[in-house]
């Protein structure tokens, strides 16, 4: 029977905010929610990525589902099922082992997502907390017009209709919640299963053994074995993250969250749940790498379209299932926000012009060429990035890290990549590409070569960048070419600290004073150094860096090193792009 509450507390101590190296992610490609080690499941937008979030417990507003032992002391653990993004939480209690198994259904629907939570009770009887609290525009719009059924409860929130089965010693709170107690007996189990959807339900409610089996069919299909890989399991598993973050036959999100601040109080805490181009490639790169034919073949496709539709105007980011553009940065009053910072969504980045944008796009589609998947509009795509270049690449952009325009060095000597990529692809102007791409290199050793021999960050900053290591890994320079190892070996000596890499160095000071290491610099070195032939130093990058995780083995944007910390939003997809890309590559 369901036990109601008559003392609830607030949405901060109903769901309170838990470091992000705790958080697992579980992910359809058309949304994602963040799992807590309490059992909360305090993130996730409906019905798409960029929607308002139905639970925002993790920005400290109302909206979660909590499913977690009742009463009792315990201590969390959990693992992922290889090769996919089934989480199962462990807690031992002070009575017993109880676990819940968490997943988005896959195949994922654009209009209704599937939350599956089946709790076993290991050792002992499970007695299990249920809380139920969904909250429809970022926790604005409370459950309405409950009903209960032999199944479990039925409703709705906003504009969303609500579907809980499995649910009936659920009982409907004083403050618009759903609230119970579950008893599971020793070596049995009970499935919970949450749909939500911005269409009426025109069908009875899923099986759960069916939806699980074929949850299950769908990762083992999409996630290739990686059989004789380094660190086999991690790469994987970055595999099935980039699969969960992107939209079928459209783009990968950078990110399934927004706001969560690379620096407290700081000012930058970003909305990433679109798509950059930018990102997109590196995903599509590291895709290549492992075969994973899918995935890699839908980036292509996202990457085709953009080209394909705004040509010398593509943007730097967009919408991951409709191409369209991503909306202006607004802030979300309120909601008081992840501790450090408030909470935004949007993205200011729309206004932006990024080169390297171009020459990246270049690079992935010169790969699937030579992989004999590259359709007609590819190559039609593919001459557009080259005219862009043609035509842009002397002008002002905001570069790899989005900063005031200027002539970046990265942007131009990765447009030399790709237009290196392109000439090797045959066609009547594979000449003109190479011919352009030696101007370019020309013009930019002219005016962005350090005196010490390496690459500055532009004409007017002779500062390193970190950014400066991807051009050759792209194939813009030899490794053995003096202005690659003079470049690394600044980046090694001036831009790292205990085996991470920052992106440059934006103040007097120590490095970690202004923002933490990037994990995408630090798995670009071990590329680096790999190419370079030296593979001690590539293991030794690629190994500090994929430490760089909590249990779940989930990435953000950047690390902290003096606190052992997660900063930015996550899971950050060009960081497992580059993880399962290193992988690859040391594996040969």
């Amino acid at each position: 029977m369901g036990i109601p509450d008559n003392r609830p507390p607030s949405a901060g101590q109903r769901f309170p905010p838990q470091v992000l190296r705790e958080y697992a992610v579980v992910a359809d490609g058309h949304r994602g929610a963040l799992v807590g080690p309490r059992g909360d499941i305090v993130w996730l937008c409906v019905p798409t990525w960029e929607s308002d979030a139905v639970f925002a417990g993790l920005l400290g507003g109302p909206g979660g589902y909590r499913v977690a032992p009742a009463g009792t002391r315990f201590v969390w653990g959990g693992y992922y099922e290889p090769g996919s993004l089934i989480w199962t939480s462990r807690w031992v209690t002070t009575g017993g082992i109880v676990h819940s198994r968490e997943a988005l259904a896959v195949p994922g629907d654009a209009h209704r997502v599937v939350l599956l939570r089946q709790v076993r009770a290991i050792s002992g009887e499970a007695a299990v907390d249920l809380l139920l609290d969904v909250r429809a525009g970022f926790g604005r719009q409370p459950l309405r017009d409950l009903r209960g059924d032999a199944d479990g409860w039925s409703g709705r929130a906003g504009e969303l209709y609500l579907r809980w089965s499995g649910a009936t010693v659920a009982a409907p709170g004083p403050d618009g919640t759903l609230r119970g107690l579950l008893r599971v007996p020793e070596g049995h189990r009970h499935d919970l299963v949450l749909e939500l959807s911005d269409r009426p339900f025109d069908t009875s409610p899923p099986d759960p053994d069916r939806v699980w089996y074929d949850t299950e069919q769908a990762w083992r299909s999409a996630v290739p074995e990686l059989a004789g890989f380094v660190a086999r399991r991690d790469a994987r598993h970055a595999c099935a993250v980039l699969h969960g973050l992107t939209v079928p036959g459209g783009g990968t999100v950078a990110a399934a969250t927004t706001s969560l601040p690379e620096r407290a109080e700081a000012g930058r805490n970003y909305d990433y749940r679109y798509t950059w181009i930018r990102d997109q490639c590196f995903t599509g790169m590291a895709a290549a790498a492992a075969h994973a034919d899918e995935l890699f073949d839908a980036c292509v496709a996202f990457v085709t379209q953009r080209l394909m539709a705004d040509g010398p105007g593509m943007r730097p980011a967009y919408l991951a299932a409709s191409g369209g553009p991503v909306p202006g940065e607004q802030t979300v009053p309120d909601l008081p926000g992840y501790p450090g910072a408030p909470v935004r969504t949007g993205n200011w980045v729309n206004t932006q012009f990024q080169l390297d944008a171009f020459g990246e796009a270049l690079v992935l589609l010169s790969a699937a060429a030579r992989d004999g998947r590259l359709d007609g509009d590819g190559r039609k795509a593919l001459h557009v990035a080259v005219q862009a270049i043609t035509d842009r690449w002397t002008q002002p952009d905001a570069g790899m890290w989005e900063l005031r325009p200027r002539r970046w060095t990265h942007s131009r000597l990765v447009c030399v990549a790709g237009l290196r990529a392109a000439a090797a692809v045959p066609g009547r102007t594979a000449g003109d590409r190479a011919r352009l791409a030696d101007r370019i290199m020309a013009g930019t050793a002219a005016t962005a070569l350090h005196p010490s021999g390496r690459w500055q960050r532009a004409p007017d900053d002779p500062r390193v960048d970190a950014a400066l290591l991807f051009p050759a890994i792209r194939g813009a320079l030899p490794a053995d070419d003096p202005r690659t190892i003079a470049t690394c070996a600044a980046v090694c000596d001036g831009l790292t600290d205990d085996g991470y890499v920052y992106r440059f160095r934006a103040a007097e000071g120590p490095l970690g004073d202004t923002e933490g290491a990037f994990l995408l610099c630090g798995f670009g070195m071990a590329l680096a150094s790999l190419q370079a032939g030296e593979r001690t130093a590539a293991v030794h990058w690629f190994e500090r860096n994929r430490a760089a995780s909590g249990p779940p083995g989930i990435y953000a944007e950047e690390y902290d090193v003096r606190q052992r910390q997660l900063r930015g939003n996550l899971p950050q997809a060009f960081v497992h792009a580059l993880l399962l890309e290193s992988a690859a590559a040391l594996s040969g």
